[in-house]
């Protein structure tokens, strides 16, 4: 097992050695010297027009829903491999929630939708660094992958409801 500290990035040969890191690091965002929540963020928003290729809206939330109970396991695994159970280079747990967020955004390239990807953006950045409860309870109190995508999850409740509410006084930008 490698035991590394929680700045510190593990090696590229880690992203490879199981598939449960791959995905937990999200895809190698993770590995990011610099930021790397924010860099599996913005995976996740490069990312997400490929749920668009998704048949219907429900199938995309089904696909959701089971890339989040796979991404506990995946970060379970991973933080038990590290040594800790949310390290740094664990980004799984931003960029499911994150797409999560996105199904409520306007999609495309328009200034007004990029507008609003960027505010949801920067919302679920502030929630997931800031973590206000219960997202600081699952943080500090639930040691294992529930708690490391939990945390996240409710970071972008937290979001959706902010930006809802922004959209409703602002309509489009």
């Amino acid at each position: 097992m490698l035991k590394i500290k929680t700045s510190t990035a593990p090696p590229l040969k880690f992203l490879f050695a199981h598939p449960a890191h791959f995905f937990a690091c999200g895809c190698g965002s993770g590995l990011s010297p610099f930021a790397p929540g924010t860099a599996g963020t913005l995976f996740a928003w490069l990312t997400f027009p490929l749920f668009g290729l998704l048949p219907s809206v429900a199938v995309t939330y089904a696909a959701l829903a089971l890339l989040f109970a796979f991404g506990i396991a995946a970060c379970h695994v991973t933080g038990r491999h590290l040594g800790v159970v949310d390290h740094g280079s664990i980004v799984w747990d931003e960029i499911v929630p994150f797409w999560i967020v996105l199904m409520f955004v306007p999609t495309g390239y328009s200034i007004t939708a990029l507008s609003w990807q960027l505010l949801a953006f920067l919302l679920f950045r502030f929630f997931d660094i800031v973590k206000p409860f219960p997202a600081s309870w699952f943080d500090t109190q639930v040691k294992n992958g529930f708690g490391v995508m939990m945390d996240d999850a409710i970071a972008a409740g937290y979001s959706v409801f902010v930006f809802l509410l922004a959209k409703q006084l602002w309509g489009n930008l």
